[in-house]
């Protein structure tokens, strides 16, 4: 137990390192992790040389897995933003609406549009029609904002093909279609019940106008440029919901073959499936953009992937040192004593996925390394990964604040001040870390 106690501990200096180098010396996250996992490897006792190793594999064997999905993915993203077929999409969701269910439709179109682009991408390009639809229904700011921002953040959190949830499945090591349809299905569920209940709290005198939004604000609501002929809603569809079939198919093929035939394997496989839904999007962008225009919007999405890439293969190097130390197991025994239980090992991820996204402001960070810490753990307990997949992002979900980018495009871009930040993208995003986790608790008894 002992040895337990001190393996804990160095985990625990290893997180001071990163929060200290992170928060007060500003040092890329990225750049501190490595350093953590230096620290954490020679201190646990793992030698000079096997540290570098454990590096080494770590971030290797993680961007073997995920490097070339991550690059595809945000391409297509960015291609379906930049033609404005997430523009279409948007707008499509919300004219098949009636008034009464408007801003849950909002939320629903947020969800759908944050799945193959990044939060912030969402957020811009919804907020403009957030605000006429919140006139519209004559409901003040934080009723849309607080919508858009719920949808977009569960999407980017549980969907792949963005980073952390399409990590889930190498780091915990499951079937990535499980992700996909657990994601989509509990993501989706807990964007309604989180809207639902946000507008509760709202309607109870939660929102104060003259504390909470900045009327000094030039351009409060932000702008976006369309293109004149972007694709059709159904077009742009087309290169998120592909790469899913296909890597569903794979899932599928697998209750009814021991083995999926080479076919199969071949095109569920994440990369070819990400590749072929990248094409797609680049032929329907040509709709609207030129060639050169795909091109940059291209090249722009690759580097935007470049520090993406470099923290998620950071956090899985400081995984392998996790792994090599044997701190997995520590955890077990002296968080979980009784190696059955469900419940303690969900409450675990969860508690460990806000602490990294409190204090350092990334959910990135936070679910990523809460998912290598509690990869050893989860093969002792009698509970499917995916669920402790869920609990960590869950965690990693909540409480994002001033030290978070995003808190800042959605404060400012939506003309609020920062306790109205708070009160929209804090608080909605901490109460869906909640319905997510409660989601979780019952389909981890159940699955």
């Amino acid at each position: 137990m002992s040895e337990d106690i001190f393996l804990i501990g160095y985990l625990f200096l290893s997180l001071v390192i990163i929060l200290t180098l992170a928060m007060k010396f500003k040092f890329n996250v990225a750049v501190t992790l490595v350093i953590a996992s230096l620290f954490m490897g020679i201190a646990s006792g793992l030698g000079l040389v096997e540290t570098l190793t454990s590096i080494s594999e770590g971030f290797g064997g993680l961007m073997t897995a995920l490097g070339i999905p991550i690059g595809l993915g945000v391409i297509l993203g960015k291609l379906i933003s930049d033609s404005g077929g997430a523009y279409s999409i948007a707008t499509a969701v919300l004219n098949r609406t009636s008034e009464k269910w408007a801003l849950y439709a909002l939320g629903a179109a947020s969800f759908i549009l944050a799945i193959p682009v990044f939060f912030d991408v969402a957020f811009i390009i919804l907020v403009p029609l957030a605000i006429q639809l919140g006139k519209q229904a004559n409901k003040p700011l934080p009723y849309s904002v607080g919508a858009i921002i719920i949808g977009a953040a569960v999407a980017h959190t549980l969907v792949p093909p963005t980073p952390n949830p399409l990590a889930a499945a190498s780091i915990l090591d499951f079937d990535l279609g499980i992700m996909i349809l657990i994601g989509t299905l509990v993501g989706f569920v807990a964007t309604m019940v989180t809207i639902k209940l946000y507008f509760i709290i709202l309607d109870k005198g939660f929102w104060n106008k003259e504390q909470d939004e900045d009327e000094s604000l030039d351009n409060t609501f932000g702008r976006i440029d369309v293109p004149s002929n972007p694709p059709s809603a159904l077009l742009a569809l087309i290169p998120i919901i592909l790469p899913s079939i296909m890597i569903i198919l794979g899932s599928v093929g697998s209750v009814f073959y021991d083995e999926n035939p080479a076919v199969i394997a071949f095109f569920s496989h994440r990369i070819i499936a990400l590749l072929i839904g990248t094409l797609a999007a680049y032929f329907i962008a040509a709709k609207s953009l030129s060639k050169e225009e795909r091109d940059n919007s291209s090249s722009e999405a690759m580097q935007a992937t470049g520090i993406v890439l470099l923290i998620t293969g950071a956090g899985g190097a400081f995984g392998k040192i996790i792994e090599n130390t044997g701190i997995d197991q520590a955890i077990v025994n002296i968080f979980v004593s009784d190696a059955q239980s469900t419940i303690s090992i969900i409450l675990v991820a969860f508690f460990m996925g806000v602490m990294f996204r409190t204090i350092t402001g990334s959910g990135t960070v936070a679910g990523i390394t809460t998912m290598t810490i509690m990869a050893g753990v989860a093969t002792g307990v009698d509970i499917h990964p995916v669920w402790v997949a869920m609990a960590s992002l869950s965690g990693g979900l909540m409480l994002g604040h001033v030290n978070d980018s995003g808190f800042w495009i959605s404060t400012k871009i939506a003309g609020l001040t920062v306790k109205g930040g708070l009160k929209t993208y804090t608080t909605s995003e901490a109460i869906a870390g909640f319905v997510v986790l409660f989601i979780t608790i019952i389909g981890a008894h159940i699955f």
